[in-house]
């Protein structure tokens, strides 16, 4: 998708430029972009997490950056027994690597998506202050 142009609206001699298309779009670059680093790391964090059985578990982990703005992380259809050990069933136990990584590194998240978007940043910087 092209950067939309500005819009130039002419009124009584004064030009007016509106430039929101292009700021929605510049922000949904830059959420897409801090969701595929947001992804990256939490995958290759969860790699290292996940104890070998199989040796399938490690290359299906991955995650979903969409253009739409959401993140999905998880397991493809190949490693469906990961789904087991992260929810638990009656005869295997609760293990939940997955969901103990985003917990664990919940602030690592903010600090990546801090980078891309100002907001985030602002409102860890007064996080910081108030501990």
């Amino acid at each position: 998708m092209a950067v939309p142009s500005s819009i130039k609206i002419t009124k009584n001699g004064i030009e007016y430029i509106s430039k929101v298309d292009r700021t929605k779009y510049a922000l949904k670059q830059l959420v897409h972009a801090a969701n595929k680093d947001v992804g990256k790391y939490l995958t290759k964090r969860t790699k290292a997490k996940i104890t070998r059985r199989t040796g399938r578990g490690r290359k299906y982990t991955q995650y979903w950056a969409r253009k739409e703005g959401d993140l999905q992380v998880g397991y493809k259809p190949a490693a469906f027994y990961l789904g087991f050990d992260e929810l638990g069933t009656n005869k295997r136990r609760k293990i939940a690597q997955l969901a103990n990584t985003v917990q664990e590194e919940k602030n690592e998240i903010r600090k990546i998506q801090g980078m891309y978007i100002k907001s985030i940043e602002d409102e860890n910087k007064a996080l910081r202050s108030n501990q």
